[in-house]
């Protein structure tokens, strides 16, 4: 009994695509407006993956676990007056080790709001952004040293004036492969001696997405107390700390936030972040340009269904009398259905495989001129080919069911 089926199956199949090569132009038509449907859908979904991807990666250079503390200015009570002070200072670091479980580890940021500031060494000039530091801040940035030290306790303690320096600066002022280390670069009369150079971070996606405008290549790090020192306070602008692990980030930050409001007797407010901020923004804006994406894909298949339907249509017509013929010589019903659903499915299919191939060859393409390595979302891919399927029978589902209903003596009469 299967044999029997499979035999009828394969009969219909090919008289289905033996009449598809009888229309070559209309199947042709038909084809393509499923295979830039697909192309389409595959496009969407290898730029969107591979963005994800990247922007994660991205991401990562901050720490997933990296927080941020710093004191809110815009929610001072009107009826009071504006308590002075950044509401976090040296002696608030003392106390964060013992009342902080979910905390590994935390470095002060200190710097001044004119952030960018003019460096000079022997005759080369740049500006970068000025900041004082713990020891923990290269750690908890995941900051990596291509040549040199960290600070030490001895620098933070003494207010040694050395600093670390970020690529873009060594370049500016000794040269793209000079080793800058034990040479001194000027911040207005204070005279720093190189101790490391940090490496390169790629953050090109963030600042394109323009959710990142601050150039981590262009940093020049000192250690936090001389930096107070300059300012003559002992205020930290931002607490930077790394949580225990992603799943605690919350429960660290209001760890962080009470301790510093009991510190200073609910004088302050504070505004904490944490990078799940970043992480929902960079998904949010993902799920917007991969629907604006697929909704324009979906158009293109949607067209191409009806364009299906309307050749499916023209061909039931067409073949009214072929039709009438065959169910008076006792073709079933379910046969002529089978056939032109076959017809539509064999139009979807190479449809759908060519979408694929296309879809594939631009995915390459965009990762060459964009310079990224945005891979093939294989997923993608299965699932394109299940909607080309798809879209094709139910476009081809009316015409079908047309050319199965109708009745021998009307077919046989219809010129």
């Amino acid at each position: 009994m299967n044999t029997f089926h499979v035999s009828i199956f394969h009969d219909v199949l090919l008289q289905a695509i033996a009449s598809l090569k009888e229309n070559k132009l209309r199947t042709v038509l038909s084809v393509m407006g499923i295979t830039i449907g697909i192309c389409a859908v595959m496009v969407v979904g290898t730029v969107s993956q591979g963005m994800k991807k990247y922007i994660y990666q991205e991401l990562e250079t901050y720490g997933l676990e990296t927080l941020w503390i710093y004191r809110n200015w815009k929610d001072d009570n009107p009826f009071r007056s504006v308590r002075k002070g950044s509401g976090i200072n040296n002696d608030d670091l003392a106390f964060m080790p013992s009342c902080c479980a979910s905390v590994k580890q935390v470095t002060p940021v200190v710097y001044h709001y004119k952030n960018n500031v003019p460096l000079h060494s022997k005759g080369n000039f740049t500006n970068a952004n000025l900041e004082g530091v713990g020891i923990a801040y290269v750690d908890i940035n995941n900051d990596k040293l291509s040549v040199g030290r960290n600070f030490r306790q001895d620098d933070i303690q003494r207010r040694k004036p050395v600093a670390i320096i970020s690529t873009k600066v060594r370049n500016a002022l000794f040269g793209e492969h000079a080793n800058p280390i034990k040479k001194v670069i000027r911040w207005g009369s204070i005279r720093l001696t190189v101790i490391g150079v940090l490496k390169f971070k790629d953050r090109d996606i963030l600042s394109q997405l323009g959710k990142n405008d601050y150039d981590v290549n262009q940093r020049v790090l000192i250690p936090y107390t001389l930096y107070q020192q300059q300012l003559s306070s002992k205020d930290i602008h931002t607490l930077q700390a790394e949580a225990v692990s992603v799943t605690v980030t919350a429960k660290a930050l209001n760890e962080l936030t009470e301790l510093l409001k009991r510190r200073h007797n609910y004088r302050y407010e504070y505004t904490a972040e944490s990078m799940d901020v970043w992480i929902s923004t960079a998904e949010d804006l993902l799920r917007k340009i991969s629907f604006i994406g697929l909704l324009a894909a979906l158009v293109s298949l949607l067209v191409g269904g009806i364009g299906i339907m309307n050749i499916m249509s023209t061909a039931v017509v067409e073949r009214t009398r072929e039709i009438g013929i065959r169910k008076a010589l006792g073709a079933y019903r379910r046969d002529i259905l089978l056939q032109f659903l076959l017809e539509a499915a064999v139009i979807s299919v190479i449809g759908g495989v060519l979408g694929m191939v296309l879809g594939i060859v631009a995915g390459f393409g965009i990762s060459y001129l964009s310079g990224y390595d945005l891979g093939i979302s294989w997923l993608t891919a299965v699932l394109a080919m299940l909607v080309s399927i798809i879209a094709g029978m139910l476009s081809g589902y009316y015409p079908a069911y047309r050319a199965a209903s109708l009745k021998p003596v009307d077919a046989l009469r219809y010129e």
